[in-house]
């Protein structure tokens, strides 16, 4: 089913006093505008119907000139991978002919199909179509924006990366690539334009909606709490933290009365037999948060087994000490 035009509605002189108002008359040159960008995007949501799939070399295929994506969901990649292995790609991907070089493209959507083709190192299968700079970026915006994929930050930047391409200049094609009204584009634009240092250090949280970004966005208009969130930032080791994360703990940095630190989460583990054939009579789940070393033992011989370490305390860590010496 073809996606509206979200803003036909604010266009309709008929409209419910509680609709969006936008500051301009839609008459002339606007209502061309209007038709031309309902039909930009219902071409983008029709890009891919009744055209030919091709099959073509990952190599030959360059990145969108710009950027949707802050970071990448390890597991939900390995997840479209071992679908794609299994079953296949069942979705072509879209691309154009790449705008300065003969005989190569430059993809519109289908970033992560094509990353994962590249991955298990067959061909992809995509359309070709030959479209404009602001056809493209109309069909990435609304393909992202129909899968409810790119979380609020993604978005945000993604209109400030669009703002930078000059694109701004025609608000009409930035709201309708990511289908936001204008009251929206403009709260996105103030939150992707804080400080670019800051905004790498949390990067792709996916929880966090408008109003919470707002709200962070607020707090570091005071110079005192960004200068604070960069000391914090810069005495903190946040890798292998996922945005969600991230974010909580600059909030928390933010809003707290006394500074404190980030508790990692803990390393966990599992121990089993390397005999196969007694794999099942005993497993232990390794905790360990740096602080403290947890076995937890399970299946049949737990106990036994429990107790037979227990009482090999005293011998295991003499060894223990005499390896470390040596």
């Amino acid at each position: 089913m073809a996606r509206k035009n979200p803003f036909a509605n604010v266009m309709n002189e008929d409209r419910p006093d509680n609709g969006v108002a936008l500051d301009y008359t839609v008459k002339g040159a606007s209502r061309t505008i209007m038709s031309t960008i309902d039909e930009l995007a219902e071409r983008a949501d029709k890009m891919l119907e009744g055209e030919t799939v091709v099959e073509l070399s990952p190599e030959t295929i360059e990145e969108s000139f710009i950027r949707d994506r802050l970071e990448e969901d390890p597991q939900a990649f390995e997840d479209l991978v071992a679908a794609i292995r299994e079953h296949g790609q069942t979705s072509p991907i879209l691309v154009r002919p790449h705008p300065h070089q003969d005989g190569r493209y430059m993809v519109v959507f289908g970033h992560r199909r094509l990353k994962a083709a590249t991955a298990l190192g067959r061909n992809v299968r995509a359309v070709v179509k030959p479209i404009s700079d602001r056809e493209h970026v109309i069909a990435q915006g609304q393909e992202n924006s129909a899968r409810a994929d790119l979380s609020f930050i993604e978005k945000a930047t993604f209109a400030r990366r669009l703002s930078e391409l000059h694109y701004d200049n025609d608000s009409m094609i930035v709201m309708t690539a990511l289908s936001v009204d204008k009251a929206t584009l403009s709260k996105m634009m103030s939150v992707a334009n804080m400080p670019r240092d800051i905004l790498d250090a949390i990067g792709g949280a996916k929880l966090p909606g408008r109003d919470r970004w707002y709200e962070l966005k607020l707090l570091l208009e005071r110079p005192a709490n960004l200068a604070k969130l960069r000391e914090v930032l810069a005495a903190t080791d946040l890798e292998g933290l996922n945005g969600d994360a991230r974010f909580a703990f600059v909030v928390d940095a933010l809003t707290r009365k006394k500074a404190s630190g980030y508790a990692r989460p803990p390393k966990k583990s599992k121990w089993v037999p390397k005999d196969k054939g007694i794999a099942r009579a005993v497993s232990a789940e390794i905790r360990n948060d740096g602080k403290s070393y947890t076995l937890a033992l399970k299946a049949k011989d737990a106990v036994g087994f429990g107790e037979f370490i227990a009482d090999s305390l005293d011998d295991l860590y003499a060894e223990y000490r005499r390896l470390m010496k040596e």
